[in-house]
């Protein structure tokens, strides 16, 4: 017999606003870690499931997806969802919102400076952050970053000079880059 999971501290209880977020945990296999739904009949969320510990079996839209803890299961709002327990005292968190998350800037910078010592993915990355927000002064600054890594210093200035223009904060930052200190 299916039994229900137990929920843990939610949205209201955290004071989220960003986004829904909910977690829990079903005691015995069976137990539904994820009640069936989907979220386009109500508010069109697209949501992020996170295994924390146990095993979940999830059903999207008829096909089963085995996760063990660690992994993520994200849904779109018009897949049908569901899922149980297959170990005992498995957790689960859910989070989802609307789907209309503006990233910052920075998002672009980090995973540029994750990526500098393969020059060419950290100019995909950044062109890709430059596309997405072309306003941003952070995804100014890691095309500068991609640049620079690239060998481009005088690209990397140009980029850098827009940036800091916008934010002038992003100067004391580049100052202490050891990519980017050389073009002051």
């Amino acid at each position: 017999m299916e039994g229900r999971a137990d929920a843990a501290a939610g949205r209201s209880q955290l004071g989220l606003l960003a986004f829904g977020a909910a977690g829990f945990v079903g005691r015995m296999p069976g137990d539904l870690v994820v009640e069936p739904h989907t979220e386009q009949e109500g508010r069109g969320h697209q949501e992020l499931y996170v295994v924390l510990r146990g095993a979940a079996r999830f059903t999207l839209d008829g096909e089963t997806v085995d996760a063990p803890a660690g992994t993520l299961v994200v849904v779109e709002p018009h897949v049908h969802r569901e899922a149980v327990a297959t170990e005992p005292d498995t957790a689960v968190l859910a989070l989802g919102g609307p789907p209309t998350f503006q990233p910052a800037g920075h998002e672009y910078m980090a995973r540029v400076r994750g990526a500098v010592g393969r020059p060419e993915e950290a100019l995909a990355i950044a062109e890709a952050g430059l596309e997405e927000l072309p306003d941003s002064p952070g995804a100014q600054y890691a095309m500068a970053l991609a640049l620079a890594a690239a060998g481009d210093a005088g690209g990397a200035r140009r980029r850098l000079d827009e940036a800091i223009e916008r934010v002038p904060d992003l100067r004391r930052e580049a100052l202490r880059d050891p990519l980017l200190s050389s073009l002051f």
